[in-house]
């Protein structure tokens, strides 16, 4: 049976348009050109011609099988130039526009924490870092604040057993390093810490302090304003007015608290500050000695500094930003000002 060259050719060409993969190609050639294929069959059929047309017979095969060779060559070129092979003969789109990838960012609370940690660490402070899940004692009891203390309505606590809870805030660590370092000891103790306080644009039941602590020898209120003092220059320029009043913390004996000029205002008065010209960022003193004495250190021998701070409070400060659930919402607007 001799084949018709149009018939055969125009099959040929519908079969390799369909094929989208060196596998699906690799099944058409064997189709036509495999041991049992189309045009092979028709080439061993030849020998039962009469002598007379076996000639014409096989010049015409062989031009089919010429023919269909390049057409099987050219579509498996066009194919690996087009890049659509791949090695498990599966094809890929590659002339598509790729995706573009956002460039990420660091938190604005994490840039906060890493300059407030870098500042201290400068000046000789090590960091430390203790459990979230904290024993009542150490968040209550070993800084002074016994059970009937009114500072603990202050601090509405998530309770996880009868003694304990998730830490209302870092002080707790500092009895723990006390416990465990004889003096001297300078660090500085970051972290988050939980209360149950009601979400507005100035509170969150989840939010991160950074707690110092420094112990030695005749610490005294002098130093504390030095500390302090150096860290709000750096912290917020040269600039900036520094402001110590009288306050009270059960686990330090005197106590303060720390305010700065307005950043906005420089002081005159704005809604920021709420038209006063401070701005509150951080409570200190100087650690009572009964703080001392439950963590193991004689107050005869020893005294010490202390002092805590909000980083979203500093935050805040520092960009401008006018509601603190803006750190926790996870808007792409908000987070990529801060690449």
């Amino acid at each position: 049976m001799i084949l018709e060259t149009d018939t055969v050719i125009n099959n040929l060409k519908n079969a390799l348009q369909k094929a989208d993969s060196v596998k699906a190609v690799q099944q058409v050639k064997t189709r036509f050109l495999g041991k049992k294929g189309t045009i092979t069959a028709a080439v061993k059929k030849i020998g039962a011609l009469p002598p007379e047309k076996r000639r014409d017979a096989g010049q015409k095969l062989n031009q089919i099988k010429k023919t269909a060779e390049t057409l099987i060559k050219d579509k498996m070129n066009n194919l690996q130039t087009a890049g659509a092979a791949t090695p498990s003969g599966n094809t890929a789109a590659i002339k598509m526009p790729g995706r573009s990838h956002s460039r990420g960012s660091i938190h604005p609370l994490t840039i906060i924490k890493d300059e407030i940690i870098s500042r201290f660490n400068k000046m000789g402070f090590l960091t430390v870092e203790g459990p979230e899940i904290e024993k009542e004692y150490y968040n209550f009891e070993a800084l002074n604040i016994p059970a009937y203390h009114p500072a603990r309505d202050t601090q509405d606590s998530f309770y996880i057993q009868d003694d304990y809870l998730l830490r209302t805030q870092t002080s707790p660590v500092q009895p723990r390093i006390m416990e465990k370092t004889p003096p001297p000891i300078a660090v500085v103790c970051p972290g988050r810490v939980f209360r149950r306080d009601t979400v507005d644009a100035s509170h969150s039941p989840v939010f991160h302090q950074i707690e110092g602590l420094f112990i030695d020898k005749n610490i005294s209120m002098a130093d504390l304003k030095g500390l302090l003092h150096h860290f709000c220059k750096s912290m917020f320029g040269e600039d900036v007015k520094i402001r110590f009043r009288p306050d009270y913390f059960p686990f330090t004996e005197p106590s303060c608290e720390i305010a700065i000029s307005c950043p906005l205002c420089k002081g005159s008065g704005c809604s920021t500050c709420q038209n006063e010209g401070w701005i509150e960022i951080l409570g200190a003193g100087l650690v009572n000695p009964k703080v001392l004495s439950a963590s193991g250190i004689d107050p005869e021998v020893y005294s010490g500094l202390a002092f805590g701070m909000g980083i979203e409070r500093i935050a805040m400060i520092k960009y401008s930003i006018p509601d603190i659930r803006l750190f926790f919402d996870n808007n792409y607007k908000f987070l990529k000002q801060f690449v």
